[in-house]
């Protein structure tokens, strides 16, 4: 009596074997996929709200960043300077070399307001902690980021050192763990 292809001569059913097999397999292209690659992530906080708005899936794009430097504009997921374990979703507002100034929730590179049409701001009435920042220059191989969701977010605006209570606003460019990709 002919078999069908893959089947097993008894009952037609897949062997255990072969099943592990085909989940190493799998695992095998995809594990270093996700490590090296993309990953799916998800937005868990109103930082970057109205563009990215929370529980919005993404894929987190690992390889660009290694063949281009990072720019202004770019969305980026990034471990937090100060709070370990915890990753970050902010976009990129100034780059290493430039002068940075915030003055009344405005940015200001290079001593001209920067147009950012995605930022917002949700207390425009309040003087909150980060709507003004003292002109600085971005040390090289640091960025400045920013949510776009300005009153709602935790970012350069606000960060400071734990052990002096000193300003710490700006990332290694080494925390930067890639560039945020499409919804999907």
């Amino acid at each position: 009596m002919p078999y069908a292809m893959g089947m097993s001569e008894n009952d037609g059913t897949v062997s255990f074997g072969r099943v592990l097999f085909l989940i190493a397999a799998t695992l095998a292209v995809l594990m270093p996929l996700r490590w090296w690659v993309a990953e799916p992530i998800s937005v868990a906080s109103p930082s970057m709200e109205p563009t990215l708005h929370v529980g919005t899936y993404l894929l987190l794009d690992k390889l660009t960043l290694r063949s281009r430097a990072p720019r202004r504009g770019d969305i980026v997921v990034l471990r937090s300077p100060d709070e370990p374990g915890v990753d970050l979703i902010k976009r990129i507002v100034a780059l290493s070399g430039e002068s940075l100034e915030l003055r009344q929730k405005r940015v200001y590179i290079d001593g001209r307001e920067l147009d950012e049409p995605y930022a917002v701001h949700s207390r425009q009435g309040e003087r909150l902690e980060g709507d003004d920042l003292e002109a600085r220059t971005v040390p090289a191989g640091n960025l400045f980021v920013l949510g776009d969701n300005r009153d709602e977010s935790r970012d350069s605006s606000v960060w400071k050192d734990p052990a002096t209570g000193e300003p710490r606003p700006f990332v290694p460019q080494a925390n930067v763990l890639g560039l945020v990709r499409g919804i999907y």
